[in-house]
């Protein structure tokens, strides 16, 4: 039986040990950290490198969508699955854009809970209940997408209130591209890219780069093309 290295991080220490103790009960599970923010989880995550993390969405410092897409744009081989309190699709597509293998209600079952680890680290994705292969999870991300920005689809060019470079740089932020990668297919300064994004966040009233670009896509001022799901085949 081939074991499975999983770090688990979580501020609130009784929930974290709750499900530490309930995973260690797993005969292929091996847990190898425990974390209580996410800066020390994405160092943990790095130095580690565990099979799994599972990560409570809301954490002081960094939070599990930030460590998410941190840890898919370093290509780091750790699959992240996030537990919140607030399972709903519109969140669920977050995490999934974010690049994480999996998304569940903290009041997840302990048996439920220890599948999805092997089915994630079997290479698989788990969202809302449902186990997708890499391609009917993309076909998922697209289902939800356009559900959501049907009622904001107008005839026509819709009005955005982004710069036409605003919008070039959206567009490589949406294919899932660091800001150091746009700052160098465009020819421009790291942080001048930085500041764009910026930009972007306060015109959208977002608070990070997942949240802007649901929200563009949903009002169709930008297509899906590559996400982070791409760097993960």
């Amino acid at each position: 039986m081939e074991t499975i290295t999983i770090l688990v991080v979580d501020d609130h220490p009784l929930f974290r040990q709750g499900v530490v103790e309930a995973l260690s009960l797993e005969p292929d599970f091996h847990i190898v950290g425990q974390a209580s923010d996410g800066q020390t989880a994405l160092q943990l995550i790095r130095s580690l490198r565990p099979q799994v993390a599972v990560l409570d969405v809301n954490l002081p410092g960094l939070n599990g969508q930030q460590i998410t897409y941190q840890v898919t744009q370093e290509k780091l081989p750790t699959r992240i699955l996030l537990l919140t309190g607030y399972d709903d699709e519109e969140q669920a597509l977050h995490a999934a854009l974010a690049g994480a293998a999996a998304y569940c209600a903290k009041d997840i079952d302990p048996k439920q809970l220890a599948d999805t680890i092997r089915a994630i680290a079997a290479g698989k994705y788990v969202v809302c209940g449902q186990t997708f292969t890499i391609g009917d999870f993309k076909h998922w991300i697209e289902t939800q997408i356009e559900t959501a920005r049907r009622p904001y689809s107008e005839p026509g060019s819709p009005f955005h209130p982004l710069s036409d470079r605003e919008m070039e740089v959206l567009a490589y932020v949406v294919r899932g591209m660091s800001n150091k990668e746009i700052a160098t297919v465009l020819g421009i300064s790291h942080q001048t890219v930085k500041n764009h994004v910026t930009s972007i966040l306060r015109k959208f009233g977002v608070e990070d780069r997942t949240q802007a670009v649901v929200y563009a896509l949903k009002r169709g001022w930008v297509k899906l093309q590559d996400t982070t799901l791409k760097s993960q085949e």
